[in-house]
């Protein structure tokens, strides 16, 4: 559990050298993160990130007939819009606030370009984000092409639980059934299979991890490997370390010179 206050609640910024942190918090601006925001809809030109400090925001891939499924998600492991580390200013997907967060920190884009030209360090760090939640994306992809409903949702559940405080998510079906890009009647069904298994309980919109070991059982290989990952090489994270995950300075070089 995070025991920072404030800005350092986000693990990236909490990862941060002090004299970089220094640097870096009289440009932080503190905004409120409420369930339902739209922190970018596609091709949004976008000029700034966002670093949370709880709750969860859902990044979706959006169809132009009105499709849309998640692929990822944000909490306070990390940051919205990472693509303006690779000199991209547009938004490929929506993000949007799936749970309330209470606040993050937000930073504007020229400052975060500026911060990555003073801190090699710091932009070798917020690359080894982008890493992490690339191979989130994958692992996405591949547990939609090859697991049952249950354990994707089982998986999203763990996700969910590791970026709040606490046991409990406020989800409904109609979200849950979003995130995944099933019908809700297909939730509701699996939902009374996790309960059955004595993983969770669910009220309407509500669900509390009862058993994040059952939990973990029924989503099997779908969730940890990208976990394990972020805590490899970024910070450790997750209500559960993940068993494998490897010691960062074993694995990565630092570069000498970095630029936005």
């Amino acid at each position: 559990m995070i025991t920072a206050e404030g800005p350092r609640r986000n693990l990236l910024l909490n990862s941060l050298s002090p004299e970089d942190f220094a640097f870096l918090e009289p440009r932080l601006e503190r905004v409120p993160m409420t369930r339902g925001d739209v922190i970018a809809s596609p091709d949004d030109e976008v000029s700034s990130v966002c670093f949370p400090e709880c709750g969860v925001t859902s990044i979706a891939d959006v169809w132009p007939s009105g499709k849309r499924v998640d692929v990822a998600l944000i909490g306070r492991e990390g940051m919205t819009n990472s693509q303006l580390l690779l000199g991209v200013d547009q938004a490929p997907h929506e993000a949007l606030v799936q749970i309330g967060g209470d606040s993050a920190s937000r930073l504007p884009r020229e400052d975060l370009r500026e911060f990555c030209r003073h801190s090699p360090a710091a932009m070798a760090l917020f690359l080894r984000y982008i890493h992490a939640l690339a191979v989130q994306t994958s692992r996405t992809l591949s547990s939609n092409l090859l697991d049952s409903v249950e354990k994707r949702l089982a998986r999203w559940l763990l996700m969910c639980h590791d970026r709040v405080d606490g046991d409990e998510i406020d989800l409904n079906h109609d979200h849950i059934g979003r995130m995944l890009g099933v019908r809700r009647a297909t939730i509701t069904d699996t939902v009374h299979i996790l309960q059955g298994a004595g993983a969770i309980r669910n009220t309407r919109g509500h669900f509390v991890v009862h058993d994040r070991a059952s939990l973990e059982a029924l989503a099997g290989d779908s969730y940890g490997f990208a976990e394990m990952q972020y805590c490899a090489f970024v910070a450790p994270f997750g209500k559960t370390a993940p068993k494998a995950a490897r010691h960062l300075s074993a694995y990565v070089t630092v570069p000498q010179a970095a630029s936005c």
